[in-house]
């Protein structure tokens, strides 16, 4: 089964929020790390995933991230806090996998 993902990257902790949503994160991610592309992840070094949700539709991860995107940036650090509270790469989590 195909998987969806909203997720949030951070430059730091309390630092640059970046939103975005995919259907292939592995290769998001790297397009971000490595910079393969000019923008706002670009230019403010936003790298480090800090939160990710699952769906398992397009339309569910689009609804999301633009549901996430509108909010008040409080609440998209309670958000990430709630489950990462020391704003760690969650790539670097033994549970992560792709």
């Amino acid at each position: 089964m195909k998987h969806f993902y909203t997720y949030i990257l951070a430059s730091e902790r309390n630092g640059t929020i970046y939103v975005g949503m995919t259907g292939n994160l592995e290769q998001r991610l790297n397009t971000h790390r490595q910079h393969l592309i000019e923008g706002f992840t670009d230019k403010y070094d936003v790298t480090t995933l800090v939160h990710l949700e699952i769906f398992s539709t397009p339309m569910e991860a689009i609804l999301r991230e633009k549901q996430i995107k509108h909010w008040k940036r409080e609440w998209k650090i309670k958000l990430i806090e709630e489950t990462n509270p020391n704003w760690e790469d969650i790539t670097e989590w033994d549970s992560f996998e792709f």
